[in-house]
C-alpha cells in the first residue's frame, strides 16, 4: 500500500454503502479497510464488502486507526451526528446526500469539520463525472445559445405503499424531496451557474408543492426556481410515480436532453450521451465514453482533496456553499408544502445536532445584574431567523453548552414564533429554571397600557412558562401618561408574571427618569432596565421608526451615573466592522444610511488597528468595547451560525483598559 492510497471506513451496509465499495475497488486513489455495522453477524457482509474487517458499532470505526476517511451511509436523520461524531475524531467524512436534513444541519456538520481541520464533502456522484463537466462545457461554450429555463426531474414509483420502507417512513425522513429532489435541483444550480459564469447558482424565489401521503412523507413533489437574470427551472421528484427523468436545458439557439443525468455512461462505465437539438431541428449527439465506474470518481475527488489539504470539494463537486445552497433550496420546497418530520419536532429532538444530551458550563462568563434572581450570561442570545425546532435548537443547544443563558425573545417576533420555538427548547432540555427569559411587548401601534398583560398571557402561553424575568415594552407612546404605564408593568409584578427587571426599550432618557420618578411617588417597582441602541459606532439615522440610540456622550453620562443597564440591541453595528462595509461605497442601503459617518469609519480604523495588535477581528473589538463601559450594558447577539456565534464567544476574553476604550471613542495618543 503506498502513501497516497486513502484508507477508508463505511458507517451503515445498505445499497448505498455497496455502490461506493464498489467504485472505490476501482478507484485510482481509495480502499475499504472496515465496515461498521449494528449487526455484525448479517449474512452477506463479507461478500458485499470484501476485504473489509467488519466492526460492530459505529463508534468503532470512529475508534479505529486505520480509517482516515469515512463514507456515512446511514439514513437521512443520522447524518449530523455520524459525521460531526467522525470529524471530532479527526476523520475526513464524505456524506451520502442529503448531508443533513436542513442547511441548518449542514452549517452545523461543516462547522465541526472547520474546528477540526478535517475535509467533509457531500456525496453526489455525479458531480465529479467527466460527463457533468462536459456538459458544463457546452452551456459555457453557448451550445444552445442564452439560456432560459431548465427543467429536469428524478422520479420512480415504488411496487407498494410500505410505511416501514425507508422511503415511506417518516422518522426515516422519508419521501422523494431529500432522497431524489436534491439531483434536480443540484443540476439546474450548476447549469443556472455554467449560464452565468460561476461554479453554480442560488435561486432568488422557491415556489414548492408536494403531496402528503399516509406516512407524511413527500410522494411526489414538483417545485419552480427563479434565479438572477430571469433563468428559470422546474425540478420535480418522486418515490410513487414514474417520470421521464431527461434533463432538459431550454436555450435561445436550441436544447440540450441528458437522461438520467446522475447516472452518466453508467454504474460501471460505459457511454453517456449528450444530445444537442438546433433552433432549426437539426441534432448532433455529444457521446462521453468513459470506462471508470460512477462512485469511484465521487471517491478520487475527495482523496485528492484531502492529500492536497482542503477542506472540501473542488467544482464542479459539491463545495460546502453548494451544499449549503442546495439545502436551503429542499428547505424552501418543504416549507412551502407543509413538509416537517416529526423526527424534526421538540418531542422527540431532546439531544444536540451530535445526538449528545446537552452539557453545562463554557466559556461566556456570568454576573449578577440587580433585580435578577439568578446570574445572567454577559450576552444574550436573540434569534429571529429561524422557522422550525430543528433549525433553532442547534444554536440554543451552542449557547447554553458555551455558558449563555440569556435569551431574548419578543411577542411580535416571526408572529409569535421566536417565543414558541424558546419555549419548546426550554421544556425539551428542562433548562427553564437555568435560563433568564427577556419578553418583550407593547410595540408600535398596539403601544397602549391595557395591551401589556393581554400580550403577556400570550407570551407565557408560547414559551410554556409562567413567568419572564425581564420584560421591556418595545415602544413608547408619549401620548399617554409614563404613570399608566409603570402601573401596568408594576401589576405583571404583583401577579408575579414578571419576576425581575422591567422597563422600556426604545425609551428617551427623560421618559425613564420620569418613569422611575412616578414609581417612586406611587409606591410601585421601579423600572430598571432599558433596551436601546449601543455601539462603537453611532447611528447617523435609525433603522426603524421609533428606534432610540443611546451611544452619544450624554447617553453615556446618564448610563453612569445610574447604572441602569442596558440590554443594548445592534451592539456590533450590525456588520459596519466586517468587511461588509467600505468608504468606496460598498454596503447595502441601511448600512450607509444608518452608520456611514467619517467619525464611524475613523472607530472602525480604530478597531481594526487594536484587533490586529491582540489577533482578533475589529468586530470583535467592537463588541469588547461595549463590554467595558463604567455602567452596565448586556450586548444583545444575534448570530445565525455557529460559526458567527464562535466568533461572538471570541470577543468575551478581550479585556479593554478604559484608556483603550477612550482611544477607540475619540483617537489620540
Amino acid at each position: 500500500m503506498t502513501q497516497d492510497i486513502l484508507r477508508w471506513g463505511i458507517i451503515g451496509p445498505g445499497g448505498i454503502a455497496k455502490a461506493f465499495a464498489g467504485g472505490l475497488a476501482h478507484s485510482r486513489t481509495g480502499r475499504l479497510v472496515a465496515i461498521a455495522t449494528r449487526d455484525p453477524g448479517k449474512a452477506g457482509l463479507a461478500a458485499d464488502f470484501p476485504g473489509a474487517r467488519i466492526l460492530a458499532g459505529y463508534e468503532a470505526l470512529l475508534a479505529d486507526p486505520e480509517v482516515e476517511a469515512v463514507y456515512v451511509a446511514t439514513p437521512h436523520p443520522f447524518h449530523a451526528p455520524w459525521a460531526i461524531r467522525a470529524a471530532e475524531a479527526g476523520k475526513h467524512v464524505l456524506v451520502e446526500k442529503p448531508l443533513g436534513l436542513t442547511a441548518f444541519e449542514a452549517d452545523a456538520m461543516f462547522h465541526a469539520a472547520r474546528k477540526a481541520g478535517t475535509f467533509m464533502a457531500e456525496a453526489f456522484m455525479y458531480r465529479s463525472h467527466p460527463q457533468t463537466a462536459r456538459l458544463v462545457e457546452l452551456v459555457r461554450a453557448g451550445a444552445v445559445g442564452e439560456v432560459r429555463l431548465i427543467r429536469s426531474s428524478f422520479g420512480f414509483a415504488m411496487p407498494s405503499f410500505a410505511p416501514e420502507h425507508r422511503l415511506y417512513a417518516n422518522d426515516l425522513a422519508g419521501g422523494g424531496i431529500l432522497d431524489v429532489g436534491g439531483y434536480p435541483v443540484s443540476m439546474a444550480r450548476l447549469i443556472a451557474g455554467a449560464a452565468t459564469g460561476r461554479p453554480f447558482l442560488d435561486p432568488v424565489a422557491v415556489a414548492g408543492a408536494a403531496r402528503l401521503g399516509r406516512s407524511g412523507v413527500d410522494e411526489w413533489a414538483s417545485a419552480v426556481l427563479t434565479f438572477p437574470g430571469g433563468i428559470i427551472a422546474d425540478v420535480s421528484c418522486s418515490i410513487s410515480l414514474a417520470q421521464d427523468n431527461v434533463l432538459r436545458i431550454f436555450g435561445t439557439e436550441g436544447r440540450i436532453e441528458v437522461r438520467d443525468f446522475w447516472f452518466a455512461g453508467g454504474k460501471q462505465g460505459g457511454v453517456g450521451r449528450i444530445d444537442i437539438v438546433g433552433r432549426d431541428g437539426g441534432a448532433r449527439t455529444v457521446e462521453v465514453d468513459e470506462p471508470g465506474w460512477l462512485y469511484a470518481f465521487e471517491a478520487d475527488a475527495a482523496a485528492e482533496a484531502i492529500r492536497a489539504g482542503a477542506q472540501e470539494l473542488a467544482a464542479p463537486g459539491m463545495s460546502w456553499a453548494d451544499t449549503l445552497g442546495n439545502l436551503r433550496v429542499l428547505d424552501r420546497w418543504r416549507a412551502a408544502a407543509g413538509l416537517e418530520y416529526d423526527i424534526e419536532k421538540a418531542s422527540r429532538r431532546t439531544a444536540t445536532i451530535s445526538g449528545a444530551p446537552l452539557k453545562r458550563g463554557g466559556a461566556i462568563p456570568r454576573r449578577r445584574l440587580a433585580g435578577l434572581a439568578r446570574e445572567a450570561s454577559v450576552v444574550a442570545l436573540g434569534f429571529e431567523d429561524f422557522r422550525s425546532f430543528s433549525s433553532g435548537a442547534i444554536l440554543l443547544d451552542a449557547f447554553f453548552e458555551a455558558g449563555g443563558n440569556l435569551f431574548d425573545t419578543g411577542w411580535i417576533y416571526a408572529s409569535g414564533y421566536t417565543e414558541t420555538l424558546l419555549g419548546e427548547w426550554l421544556a425539551s432540555r428542562g433548562v427553564r429554571e437555568e435560563a433568564v427569559v427577556i419578553g418583550k411587548g407593547a410595540h408600535t401601534p398596539l403601544c397602549y397600557p391595557e395591551v401589556i398583560g393581554r400580550q403577556l398571557a400570550q407570551t407565557l402561553e408560547r414559551l410554556k412558562t409562567d413567568h419572564v424575568d425581564v420584560y421591556f415594552m418595545h415602544r413608547d407612546n408619549p401620548d399617554v401618561p409614563v404613570g399608566e404605564f409603570v402601573d401596568a408593568m408594576d401589576a405583571e409584578v404583583r401577579a408575579g408574571r414578571i419576576r425581575g427587571l422591567f422597563g422600556g426599550s426604545n425609551w428617551t432618557r427623560e421618559r425613564m427618569d420620569e418613569a422611575i420618578a412616578y414609581a417612586e411617588r406611587a409606591g410601585r417597582q421601579r423600572p430598571g432596565a432599558l433596551s436601546n441602541n449601543f455601539a462603537l459606532a453611532q447611528m447617523q439615522d435609525v433603522i426603524w421608526a421609533g428606534c432610540v440610540s443611546s451611544s452619544d456622550e450624554a447617553w453615556k453620562a446618564w448610563f453612569k451615573a445610574r447604572q441602569i443597564p442596558n440590554f443594548a440591541w445592534s451592539s456590533q453595528a450590525r456588520g459596519f466592522f466586517t468587511e461588509r462595509a467600505g468608504r468606496d461605497g460598498r454596503g447595502d442601503a441601511e448600512m450607509v444610511r444608518v452608520w456611514y459617518s467619517e467619525e464611524n469609519f475613523a472607530r472602525r480604523d480604530r478597531a481594526v488597528a487594536l484587533a490586529r495588535r491582540l489577533g482578533k477581528d475589529p468586530i470583535h473589538v467592537a463588541l469588547a468595547y461595549v463590554l467595558h463601559q463604567p455602567f452596565p450594558v448586556v450586548p444583545l447577539i444575534g448570530p445565525r451560525t455557529l460559526a458567527e456565534l464562535d466568533s461572538s464567544i471570541a470577543a468575551l476574553d478581550i479585556a479593554l483598559t478604559p484608556d483603550e476604550v477612550r482611544w477607540l471613542e475619540a483617537g489620540g495618543d
